[in-house]
C-alpha cells in the first residue's frame, strides 16, 4: 500500500511540473495556426485586390458573396479552431488602399474556454505591419 501511494505521489509531482510546457506548447501551436491563416488570408486579399482594385472586408457575420470568400477561423473548421478572424479598413483609411486583417483568440463561435494571455489578439496589415510587435507573436 505504501508503494502505491508512493508512486501514486510521483506520478503527480511529474504531472504538476510537465502540465505548465504542456500548454505552453499547445498555445505556441496554435499561434502558428492564426499566423498561417492570416498570411494565407493576406495572400486571397493580395490576389482579390490585383482584379478589383479593392481588399473585402469580411467576418463570421458577412452576408456579401465576396466577403464569404474568406475563412473567419483560424483552422480547418469553426469547431477546431482557437482564432476567430475578422477584415476591415485599416484605421485612417479605406479599402482601397489598406486592409487589416485581425485573429481574436477564443470568443462565442471558436475556441470556447481558449484564452492566450500574451497573443489575445494578432493582426496583420496589407501594408506589412505585424501587430503585437515581439517574438512571441510573430
Amino acid at each position: 500500500m505504501i508503494e502505491l501511494v508512493i508512486t501514486v505521489s510521483i506520478i503527480a509531482v511529474l504531472a504538476a511540473l510537465v502540465y505548465p510546457s504542456y500548454q505552453h506548447a499547445i498555445r505556441k501551436a496554435k499561434r502558428t495556426e492564426a499566423r498561417a491563416a492570416l498570411l494565407q488570408l493576406m495572400q486571397q486579399q493580395e490576389r482579390f485586390y490585383s482584379l478589383h482594385t479593392t481588399y473585402v472586408q469580411f467576418s463570421a457575420d458577412a452576408t456579401d458573396v465576396e466577403a464569404k470568400q474568406f475563412k473567419w477561423y483560424s483552422g480547418d473548421n469553426p469547431a477546431s479552431s482557437t482564432y476567430e478572424i475578422q477584415g476591415k479598413a485599416c484605421a485612417d483609411s479605406t479599402l482601397t488602399d489598406c486592409v487589416l486583417i485581425t485573429a481574436t483568440a477564443g470568443g462565442s463561435r471558436v475556441g470556447k474556454g481558449y484564452d492566450d494571455p500574451e497573443c489575445q489578439v494578432m493582426s496583420l496589415t496589407s501594408n506589412g505591419a505585424k501587430l503585437p510587435v515581439g517574438e512571441k507573436c510573430w
